[in-house]
């Protein structure tokens, strides 16, 4: 039995997990990697033994110091190399053990308070030959540099919206590849007006944002706003993409169509949040300022299920700071939460209000960059002209675009369920996390609110066979 159980350790759950031990409760942090810092402070194996771990980072020095304290801090129980794969109440349902291995082992562990931190993954966009070998989202690009010093390609061009492209180019270039282009489909002038909305938010980014026009002119990679690619070729793996410019509904401008070798490719149009805990919990759901799917909560992080909480990306998607902050307030609450259950006095080690009251603070302040991030940075409806009959939407069980329309039109299927029955669409290995958002998008007539389907009891793959031999604890 967990005081809190914190599921996710990026930004938000080592917040979470610090800031309830300083509470004064027993804590437990699981995380599916081998160390803790999540996508954004993904780290070298120690086996690298690297002289500058460092190197690709931001924010290092605060992160070692975090990293060290949930190492070293007594109340803290680091699980790594876990996941949870089902929740029910507060009972979480872990397998713990190298990924894929067999004979992982499973357990389950009882809270009386749970923060979710699950953070989210990346957002792609179908186009003719987005399948080919060669094509990466943009996390993965960066989380093979960071993670192993392995750059995708030689030519490499990314390409997506938002401002985490600029890292991911960043991380490429530091393990040698030649960037040859990065392309925001969203042009300048819809960027600046996004970001006027919040003049002073968006200043306190302008020193980050320099540091990156900077590397970019160092390298002499083309900033484009305004382009995106809109088709991959090759034979075996990606040998070009086709990139043009677009309008403002990001529809393919006629006679602006250019040819670019490259031999991988980087996308990124966002995230989505990792929501399968949550659903599974029956806690509310919401519109992020992104437009995707978010949790619902109150300003303590209290999500409408009782014991609860989230933060981080989960709640909608505005950074590392953010994240953090959020980490800090849900932590916070989900202690005093645990110490409620039993009566416990609040220890004398407990955070001071004015520690909360800050950290709230700067929640707020989080909040406004997420919603100009949001207004600077939107997905156009003009995606949905990149792709075509034959264009393949859902890549684990190699389902077209006119597989799915004929769906809806023939047979009159329209919600995620009946869509994954009668064409397999989201039933493949990652069930649904890369397509379900597109296909709702597609599917979704004039007006609609796309609904993507995030109902997935069984949040990650375990095998049976470690199932059969799990004996539960009575």
């Amino acid at each position: 039995m967990a005081d809190v159980l914190v599921v996710g350790a990026g930004p938000a759950g080592i917040a979470a997990a610090l800031a309830a031990a300083d509470a004064g409760v027993d804590v437990v942090l699981i995380d599916s990697g081998r160390a803790v810092g999540g996508q954004f402070n993904r780290q070298l194996p120690v086996e690298f033994n690297a002289r500058r771990p460092g190197k690709l980072q931001h924010g290092w020095k605060g992160f070692a110091e975090r990293r060290d304290r949930v190492g070293t801090h007594p109340r803290i129980t680091h699980l790594a190399e876990s996941s949870v794969w089902a929740i029910e109440g507060l009972r979480l349902w872990v397998q713990r053990g190298p990924a894929d291995a067999v004979g992982r082992e499973v357990f389950a562990v009882d809270a009386k308070s749970v923060v979710l931190a699950t953070g989210a993954y990346d957002r792609v966009l179908p186009f003719p030959g987005w399948d080919l070998p060669g094509v990466y989202s943009a996390g993965a690009a960066q989380a093979l540099a960071k993670g192993q010093r392995i750059s995708v390609g030689k030519r490499v061009i990314v390409a997506g919206t938002g401002p985490f492209l600029l890292p991911v180019a960043e991380s490429l270039v530091g393990v040698g590849a030649h960037v040859v282009g990065l392309l925001e489909a969203n042009s300048l002038k819809t960027v600046r007006q996004g970001w006027a909305t919040e003049p002073l938010v968006a200043s306190s980014k302008l020193r980050e944002g320099l540091g990156y026009g900077a590397l970019l002119a160092r390298h002499r990679i083309p900033l484009r706003h305004g382009w995106t690619v809109i088709a991959a070729h090759g034979t075996d793996y990606v040998e070009a993409v086709t990139i043009a410019r677009l309008d403002d509904n990001w529809h393919p401008i006629p006679g602006t169509e250019r040819r670019v070798e490259v031999d991988a490719v980087c996308l990124g149009f966002g995230f989505t949040a990792q929501l399968e805990l949550a659903v599974s919990a029956h806690c509310d759901l919401t519109t992020g300022p992104d437009g995707g799917p978010a949790v619902t909560v109150d300003p303590n992080q209290q999500t409408t299920t009782p014991g609860i909480y989230a933060a981080g990306e989960l709640t909608g998607l505005g950074g590392a700071d953010l994240s953090t902050a959020e980490g800090h307030v849900a932590g916070t609450a989900a202690a005093h939460h645990a110490r409620s259950a039993e009566s416990r006095p609040h220890p004398a080690a407990a955070a001071s209000p004015a520690v909360v009251e800050e950290a709230r603070k700067a929640v707020v302040k989080g909040l406004r960059f997420a919603v100009a991030l949001g207004k600077a940075y939107p997905v156009r409806e003009g995606w949905r002209g990149w792709s075509q009959a034959e264009t393949v939407v859902c890549r684990c069980e190699e389902v077209t675009r006119g597989e799915i329309e004929a769906a809806v039109s023939e047979r009159g299927v329209g919600d995620g369920r009946g869509l994954k029955l009668s064409t397999r669409a989201g039933l493949g290995l990652c069930q649904g996390r890369v397509c379900s958002r597109t296909v709702a998008e597609l599917v979704a007539g004039p007006g609609d609110v796309p609904k993507p389907s995030m109902k997935r009891p069984i949040a990650v793959p375990v095998r049976l066979r470690d199932l059969a031999e799990a004996q539960e604890e009575l």
